[in-house]
C-alpha cells in the first residue's frame, strides 16, 4: 500500500490518516453513515477496503453501522465505524453491547459542535464525557484523543491493538480541527505496522468445548470467530461462561468486575501522555485534541516572557491518567484547563489535583478554534494574582 519514500512523505488530512491506518492495520470492514466531519473517514474506506479484500457498507443509519462492525468483528474481522455529534449518540446503546459482550472494534468520533444538530462543520470537544459514560451501566470506556495528523495515524494503529487484545470497544476521539487539517506525515512502510500490530487472544483448536467468557483462562478469554468450529452464544443479558443468560449474583457480580478489572489492569500500557517544558515549571496548562496544539503555542510564548509554564497533553482520555495529572499539579502552582466545551476535562483534574494546587478552567463554545493567545491571557491573569 505504502513503499518508496516519495510515496511515503505525504500532506495529509487528518481523516485520510485514521482511514490509511486502519486499513494497514488490518481493519477489513467499515460499516458507517456520513456525518460531517467524519465523512472523508468512510469516503477513504470505500476506495480501500474493495481492493484489499475487505468490505465497505453504508448502512441505513449509525444505530445499525454499530451493529454491523459488532457483527462483523464476531465473524473475525477487524472492525470499524466513524461519526460525530448526533450519529455518536445513536451508537451508544450498541457501544455497551459490544463493551459488555466483548466484542473488539474501533469507534471514531470526529467532534462538532453540538448540542444536537448544533454546527456541522465547526469544532468542539463536547463529547468527552460521553465517551466514558454514553452508555447505560457500568461499563469499561476507553478513548485515545491524538493532536496531530502524524499522532492520528500512530494512535489509529494504537487503539485498534488495543481494541483487539482486550476484547474491547475503543473510541478514537477527534475534533474538527484535526480532522479536517492537513499535515506533513511520513507515512510508516506496510512491514513497520505489521511490526506493531497485535491481535486478538485466540482459543486452541481441537477443544472439547469452548466457553468464550471463562475468567479461569484469565481476565481477558480467548475469542474464537464465527465460523471457525466453534458454536458459542452473545447476548447483552448477564451471562455466565458460555455466553447464555444468567441472573445468579455471584456471576453477575463476577462479570462486571471482570470486564472492569481487565481495563484497570491495562491502564498503564495504555496511557500516552506529552510533556512540554514540565522540567522546572511552576505553571502547567493540561489539555488534549486541537486545544493542546494552542497549549504548546502558549507555552512557547509564555516563556519568551520569563513565565516558567509547561504543558502536559493528555492523550489517553479514558481511562483518565490520573497518576500523571496528580503528578503535575503536586509540582505547580496552578493548572489552566483550556476546554471546547463548558468544562469536562476540568472536573477530572481537579479530582486528581486533590487541592495540591489551583485548577483554572477556560472554556470556548462558540465552534471556533481555542487560540493559543486566549490560553496566555488566561495564563497571565492568573500570574499576576
Amino acid at each position: 500500500m505504502v513503499s518508496d519514500l516519495a510515496d511515503r512523505l505525504r500532506l495529509m488530512q487528518g481523516n485520510e490518516a485514521c482511514a490509511l491506518a486502519a486499513a494497514m492495520a488490518g481493519v477489513r470492514f467499515f460499516a458507517g453513515y456520513p456525518i460531517t466531519p467524519s465523512t472523508e473517514i468512510a469516503e477513504q474506506m470505500s476506495e480501500m477496503l474493495p481492493k484489499l479484500g475487505g468490505k465497505f457498507i453504508q448502512m441505513e443509519d449509525e444505530i445499525a453501522s454499530m451493529a454491523a462492525i459488532a457483527g462483523a468483528s464476531l465473524a473475525g474481522a477487524k472492525s470499524m465505524t466513524a461519526t460525530s455529534g448526533p450519529g455518536f449518540s445513536l451508537k451508544q446503546e450498541n457501544i455497551g453491547f459490544a463493551s459488555f459482550t466483548e466484542i473488539p472494534c474501533l469507534v471514531v468520533n470526529v467532534q462538532r459542535t453540538g448540542p444536537s444538530t448544533g454546527l456541522p462543520t465547526n469544532t468542539a470537544q463536547g463529547d468527552m464525557m460521553q465517551a466514558k459514560y454514553g452508555s447505560h451501566g457500568d461499563v469499561p470506556a476507553i478513548s485515545l484523543y491524538p493532536s496531530t495528523v502524524p499522532e492520528i495515524f500512530d494512535m489509529t494503529v494504537k487503539a485498534i491493538n488495543i481494541s483487539e487484545t482486550l476484547r474491547q470497544p475503543v473510541i478514537l476521539l477527534m475534533d474538527e480541527i484535526i480532522g479536517h487539517m492537513r499535515e506533513k506525515i511520513l507515512v510508516p512502510t506496510q512491514e513497520e505496522v505489521d511490526a506493531m500490530v497485535q491481535s486478538r487472544p485466540k482459543p486452541k483448536k481441537g477443544l472439547d468445548k469452548y466457553l468464550p467468557y471463562d475468567s479461569s483462562m484469565g481476565d481477558v478469554p480467548p475469542l474464537a470467530s464465527y465460523g471457525e468450529g466453534y458454536r458459542f452464544h452473545v447476548t447483552g443479558l448477564y451471562h455466565d461462561a458460555t455466553g447464555f443468560p444468567t441472573s445468579k449474583p455471584a456471576e453477575v457480580d463476577q462479570k462486571i468486575r471482570r470486564i472492569h478489572r481487565k481495563v484497570a489492569a491495562a491502564a498503564k500500557d495504555i496511557t500516552f501522555i506529552r510533556y512540554d517544558s514540565m522540567d522546572d515549571a511552576e505553571y502547567a496548562i493540561i489539555s488534549c485534541g486541537s486545544t493542546a496544539r494552542s497549549a504548546r503555542r502558549a507555552v512557547a510564548l509564555a516563556r519568551e516572557k520569563g513565565i516558567k509554564v509547561g504543558s502536559l497533553q493528555l492523550k489517553t482520555i479514558w481511562p483518565f491518567p490520573e497518576e500523571a495529572v496528580g503528578e503535575v499539579c503536586s509540582k505547580v502552582r496552578k493548572v489552566i484547563v483550556p476546554e471546547m466545551n463548558m468544562g469536562q476535562i476540568v472536573l477530572e483534574v481537579e479530582r486528581s489535583a486533590k487541592g495540591r494546587c489551583k485548577v483554572v478552567p477556560y472554556n470556548r463554545v462558540d465552534g471556533d478554534p481555542l487560540t493559543p493567545e486566549e490560553i496566555l491571557d488566561t495564563l497571565a491573569k492568573e500570574v499576576a494574582w
